[in-house]
């Protein structure tokens, strides 16, 4: 479809009206997260370059790109609200062009969006947000990892472990065990009272150990000591439940660490798996959001631009919340974490349809 006058029109004030509104709300979210957060820079002796450059330079993409969805229905619902009464819209209409031919502009606005928000939120954002993260828990929030608490898990196939408690200060976990099962059958099972991670030479130390062999012959060979050395397919950065982890990693990385975790049998990674979906369920929606954008400004009505503003912002709301029910019953309840992220598009692309077919052509 050739690019015309009416598209690069319609198209110049869709971006256009995003990154004012865009850059309007971030103004106002800094200077409320500063005034909330001088305290804990005061307290802390946070340095003024670390705060500028560390937290606020990271902390403007990452939620420009969360609200990203909201602000392209925002700015759809405001700037076509002004074009419909100002009879632009009628004028397009009268001139020979479709409804479907008017949505062109809009759409191209929204793919370009799109675009720049899966991008941004799977390989840009994340490396920054490991800078942003790590600032609030030195200076904000003082959170520090401490590790996990009955570790169950397959390290590489037929090999599992167990701990009743990983301290990441110090890389030790207490009551250990290691089994080595092929087939039905235990071939062998290590138990310690303590394991202490080396980190100069990257091995595992075993303290108060017990080995027990369980060789083809039959009978158990039982070996005991105070101290064994040895190497095994775990990390203690494996043992870490970093706040806010998955939002650190780039989508490679992140395909990476679910299907690793999925090998060694590690459940809970059901935040993951939203996330995944996430960062391509959201950016996708600013195709339905501006299509029920434009069927609902486009038609001129006695409450005004204010209504529009007021239903799109209800409307937006109601699709926040409705991915937040969502994702909460995938993470406590059975339903599917793909499931979840999707079903708020799929019913507002049914909300979009019944309005783009009941809108003024």
């Amino acid at each position: 479809m050739i690019i015309k006058k009416l598209d690069l029109y319609i198209l110049k004030k869709f971006l256009g009206t995003f990154f004012f509104a865009i850059l309007l709300i971030l103004s106002i979210s800094i200077v409320f997260d500063l005034a909330e957060k001088i305290d804990d820079f005061l307290e802390t002796n946070a340095p003024l370059k670390a705060i500028i450059f560390d937290y606020y330079k990271n902390f403007i993409p990452y939620f420009a790109n969360l609200f990203t969805p909201l602000f392209v229905f925002i700015s759809v619902i405001f700037f076509t609200s002004k074009m419909a009464y100002q009879t632009e819209i009628i004028a397009i209409l009268s001139s020979g062009v479709s409804f479907r031919r008017l949505m062109f502009p809009y759409f191209l606005g929204a793919a370009i969006l799109t675009l720049f928000s899966y991008v941004m939120g799977g390989y840009i954002i994340p490396p920054a947000n490991k800078v942003r993260i790590d600032f609030e828990n030195t200076y904000i929030k003082k959170i520090r990892e401490t590790g996990m608490s009955n570790i169950h898990m397959q390290i590489e196939p037929g090999l599992f472990i167990y701990m009743r408690r990983f301290s990441s200060f110090r890389e030790r976990g207490d009551d250990f065990s290691l089994e080595k099962i092929e087939g039905k059958k235990l071939k062998f099972k290590i138990t310690a009272r303590t394991v202490q991670y080396d980190s100069t030479e990257n091995k595992w130390i075993f303290k108060d150990f017990v080995r027990r062999d369980f060789p083809d012959s039959g009978g158990m060979v039982l070996t005991k000591g105070e101290e064994m050395d040895t190497v095994v397919n775990m990390k203690p950065a494996d043992f870490i439940e970093e706040r806010k982890f998955f939002e650190t990693m780039t989508n490679p990385e992140l395909d990476r660490y679910i299907r690793e975790q999925q090998q060694r049998g590690v459940g809970n990674i059901e935040p993951y798996l939203i996330e995944k979906h996430r960062r391509i369920a959201s950016p996708f929606s600013a195709f339905i959001l501006t299509l029920i954008g434009v069927s609902l400004a486009s038609r001129k009505t006695r409450g005004g631009m204010g209504l529009h503003i007021g239903v799109g912002i209800a409307l937006s709301f109601s699709y926040i919340l409705f991915m937040t029910i969502s994702t909460t019953f995938a993470i406590n309840g059975n339903l599917s974490p793909m499931v979840a992220t999707w079903i708020p598009n799929f019913v507002f692309a049914a909300i979009g349809a019944y309005l783009y077919f009941r809108a003024p052509k």
